[in-house]
């Protein structure tokens, strides 16, 4: 066997053990539930689970049966059901949507397919298959459906239906800011062969000098921003923030509630006490610009969350992870919703930044205050609606991942966006600010 037949033999092994532990991701979300679960709609931002179980197959269908392989459509008589951009999620309840077993059998169909081509690609056909881009193209989609039918899962009501361990406890003290020093880095990738279209290219981003939290903005910071009337201080927000603030009665954080003379926090059916050591979670973007300026501060750039997260000042190079390049293990980030939610500050410090920023990656997204466009040279591929048609001033971009989110579908370069009311999402923040002339 030559070694291109080895290096194509590892790669059909390594897809075919992604798109397996993805499956089983899909099938343990949507088999929790039963089938009038499955196909309510728990919250008019959120599509039911049945239609996100339907969609992954027909997306799936799309690229890799008909595209990739040539063959003949499964079901060509749903692909306006499961467009996306056809049909807003509103009114995805109202539609002719597969029943769950119909969904379920649909699914199975396609990856059967999927496997059998699988065998016969050749990965240098062309760019779509080169390093076997759609197959881990197509494990990303359907990760990021897994986050969105997890965040379905926290908004559904009724008893518990998920559960998992409790994260790990911190094992070091952290707090206070991390300088980071003015000069050029490597934002993006041009080489990480399953980096999305919005990732690419690398270019080069010159910073002056800024101070960046050490770890998320906590629970118990953000109870200090409640206790002193930040919610009821125009002040602190900006006017599109305030009039939102208003219009939806914003008082504390998405699923909190009062608990005495403290909180709760309803996670996935279970009521817990909020933990002043957790990264605050299920706050908009609106709600983490005032905290920041109540505290002085203010969210970051993606550049600067990006150098903070991937630069090494020993190397002048910029890592896949904070960490370094090697994939994220257990003792790294708090990912792959192996706990269903934010770890304390602390539990992560094999995951640090080479400048010692701690939980970039996991636990929760982190809004930035920059706008999604794309990046200097950026090129749409395979096609526009994934990230082009987003670009403009509608939407903030969130880096990092949570903990819903799967190692597939994160690295140092992956970039989120949402609108900057959205708080249904595991979103939390971090703080900085720029360098004084004594601090640089």
């Amino acid at each position: 066997m030559t070694p291109t037949q080895s290096d194509a033999e590892t790669l059909r092994d390594r897809i075919a053990a992604e798109l397996a532990r993805t499956r089983a991701r899909t099938a343990g979300l949507t088999d929790a539930v039963d089938d009038d679960d499955l196909t309510r709609q728990h919250s008019p931002l959120m599509s039911p689970l049945v239609w996100d179980l339907a969609h992954v197959g027909n997306q799936e269908e799309l690229w890799l049966v008909r595209d990739v392989g040539g063959r003949e459509p499964v079901r060509r008589d749903i692909d306006d059901l499961y467009d996306a951009f056809k049909q807003p999620r509103r009114d995805r309840p109202a539609l002719p949507l597969l029943p769950p077993r119909e969904a379920r059998a649909y699914v199975a169909t396609v990856r059967d397919k999927v496997h059998d081509l699988l065998d016969q690609v050749r990965f240098t056909d062309r760019p779509l298959v080169a390093d076997g881009f759609a197959f881990g193209m197509i494990v990303q989609h359907e990760q990021q459906h897994d986050e969105t039918m997890l965040a379905t899962h926290q908004l559904r009501s009724g008893p518990p239906v998920l559960a998992a361990p409790p994260p790990p406890e911190p094992t070091v003290r952290v707090g206070g800011e991390v300088l980071v020093p003015a000069g050029p880095f490597t934002m993006g990738t041009s080489t990480d062969p399953w980096a999305l279209d919005n990732e690419r290219p690398a270019h080069t981003v010159d910073l002056p000098a800024y101070l960046i939290d050490a770890a998320p903005v906590t629970n118990g910071r953000y109870r200090e921003f409640i206790a002193d009337g930040g919610y009821d201080d125009p002040r602190w927000w900006s006017p599109a923030g305030w009039a939102h603030r208003q219009a939806e009665a914003l008082s504390a954080p998405m699923h909190w509630r009062r608990d005495g003379d403290g909180w709760a926090y309803r996670r996935f059916g279970r009521w817990d006490p909020v933990r002043d050591d957790e990264p605050v979670v299920h706050v908009c973007f609106h709600e983490a610009e005032a905290f920041a300026t109540w505290a002085g501060r203010r969210l970051p750039t993606e550049a600067e969350w990006e150098k903070a997260a991937r630069w090494d000042p020993a190397t002048g190079r910029s890592r896949r992870y904070p960490w370094g390049d090697d994939e994220p293990t257990a003792a790294h980030a708090n990912l792959d919703q192996r706990h269903l939610w934010p770890a304390p500050v602390g539990a992560y410090p094999a995951g640090a930044s080479s400048l010692g920023v701690h939980q970039l990656i996991g636990d929760v997204w982190e809004w930035t205050s920059t706008t999604f466009r794309g990046h200097p040279g950026f090129t749409a591929f395979p096609y526009r609606e994934y990230s082009e048609v987003f670009f403009g001033d509608d939407y903030r971009v969130l880096r990092g991942g949570s903990f819903g989110t799967d190692r597939a579908a994160c690295r140092g370069t992956f970039r989120n966006w949402d609108y900057p009311i959205r708080r249904q999402i595991f979103s939390g923040f971090r703080c900085a600010r720029d360098a004084r002339p004594e601090e640089r």
